[in-house]
């Protein structure tokens, strides 16, 4: 008995804004949409996929976005990421606090932080 991998993670959203998820993920950060079952297609949300990555956004009723909680995503081109969500008009933050990589936190359009890493030598 063994732990693999992660399969994906589960991001929560408000009601009704698919389109806005689907400009971010997909237009800014460049995952591809993926589909969701039909079954959980009612339900809302959108599924995203970059690599071996997946993000799947779930709507919530009462969301409100966590203040610590984040994924880490690995990248390469740390540099070009931040640009190009800052040109997004995202925030950006760095944080030089983790030994042997380059990292900035961020925000989605509906508040959930993520954390954008690049392992240094």
């Amino acid at each position: 008995m063994s732990l693999r991998a992660v399969d994906h993670v589960l991001l929560a959203a408000p009601p009704g804004c698919e389109e806005e998820l689907r400009a971010y993920y997909g237009g800014v950060l460049g995952m591809t949409e993926i589909p969701k079952p039909p079954v959980l297609a009612a339900r809302g949300g959108c599924w995203f996929q970059a690599g071996d990555v997946q993000l799947h956004l779930g709507v919530e009723h009462g969301f409100r976005p966590p203040r610590k909680a984040h994924p880490g995503l690995l990248v390469t081109g740390i540099e070009a990421f931040a640009a190009r969500l800052e040109a997004a008009g995202a925030l950006v933050v760095w944080d030089g606090d983790m030994p042997g990589h380059r990292r900035f936190y961020s925000e989605d359009p509906v508040g959930n932080r993520l954390e954008f890493l690049e392992p240094t030598g």
